[in-house]
């Protein structure tokens, strides 16, 4: 009898102990394993929520312990949104800590050469929380951008191309505050004096910059088109710029701007309007930013595509010369057919 009573008390603690232990390992153990995985929060979410996204991620044990860590720590008055990192490594008690206390994984966000404010609001819009409208809204709102010293034209100059690392869940309006600290540190003292000496303010570095951007891919020969442009800009001359154009028509599968195009009524025409446009049809690379900047000092006041189709340009200082390479230019489109 004593025996049998021993057994059944051993049996007991036998399974309490294996509770136990099971218990210990769901809250210290891996929570998923240990490559990164992500757990997004949206503001809407509730704790109902997170777990049913959690049951994709974690094991049985490791979704049991996070359920006993959430009761036990009150998770449902600390639903934070946010995108966390999950795996990694992680422990259980380490993912509950980030996600009750709202500690992100911030995202590598980085800006790319983007033609409109449209562009752009996508692009935002597949990395962080906010929908394409949202940032759409902001980007075309006159008195929100006001407070950064932009409007809907040069919106797209707070966002200085480059890698930045940033919380998922911000809202526009921060996104918008971040960019302009960005902005502000970008233009130091060098590069404002670099720009005064251009005669152009930073928002026009950019948008001379992205007219570079778009007449050439080719990074050496971007100081000369912008020495070109700002040559032009000096003697009060239209730019007389292609990718204007296409920017004032919506359309940039243009390979061949035709007489009637150039008709187009828009402050973006810059065969039309005399001087810069509004503002950049394009956020420009870094090497098209620094290219204006540290122009290429020359007397050419025209350019016109190779007839190679190189990419590159051959430049010219007076009208006749030009018209001489826009008749090679013009022969060569002829004979491929473009239109």
């Amino acid at each position: 009898m004593f025996t049998q009573k021993r057994n059944i008390w051993l049996s007991i603690a036998a399974v309490v102990l294996l509770l136990g232990g099971l218990s210990i390992y769901s809250v210290f153990g891996t929570f998923s394993g240990s490559d990164e995985r992500f757990l997004y929060i949206d503001h809407d979410d509730t704790t109902d929520s997170v777990y049913h996204k959690l049951s994709d991620e974690g094991h049985f044990l490791s979704k049991t312990g996070f359920k006993l860590l959430a009761a036990v720590g009150n998770y449902a008055a600390h639903l934070h949104p946010g995108r966390y990192d999950v795996g990694s490594g992680h422990s259980t008690l380490t993912v509950f800590r980030q996600l009750r206390n709202g500690t992100e994984t911030p995202v590598r966000l980085t800006i790319p050469v983007l033609r409109t404010s449209q562009d752009l609001a996508r692009f935002l819009a597949k990395h962080l929380e906010p929908s394409t409208d949202a940032f759409a809204e902001i980007l075309s709102d006159t008195l929100a951008l006001a407070q950064y010293g932009q409007t809907p034209e040069t919106a797209v100059c707070l966002f200085i191309p480059n890698t930045y690392e940033v919380y998922w869940s911000l809202t526009p309006e921060e996104l918008l505050s971040r960019m302009q600290k960005e902005a502000q540190h970008y233009w130091n003292n060098e590069r404002l004096q670099k720009a005064k000496e251009a005669g152009l303010t930073p928002n026009e570095v950019i948008t001379v910059a992205s007219i570079v951007e778009q007449e050439t891919a080719y990074n050496p020969e971007k100081p000369m088109v912008a020495g070109m442009y700002l040559n032009r800009v000096r003697k009060n001359m239209p730019l007389q710029a292609d990718p204007t154009v296409k920017f004032a028509l919506g359309n940039f599968a243009l390979r061949r701007i035709l007489h009637e195009h150039l008709k187009v009524d828009s402050p973006y025409n810059t065969y039309k309007n005399a001087g810069l446009p509004p503002g950049p049809i394009c956020i420009p690379s870094m090497a098209s930013i620094e290219a204006v900047l540290n122009f290429a000092r020359h007397d050419y006041l025209y350019m016109c595509a190779k007839e190679d189709f190189s990419g590159s340009h051959n430049f010219a200082v007076t009208y006749a010369d030009h018209l001489k390479n826009a008749a090679k230019y013009t022969s060569a489109l002829n004979q491929r057919g473009i239109r």
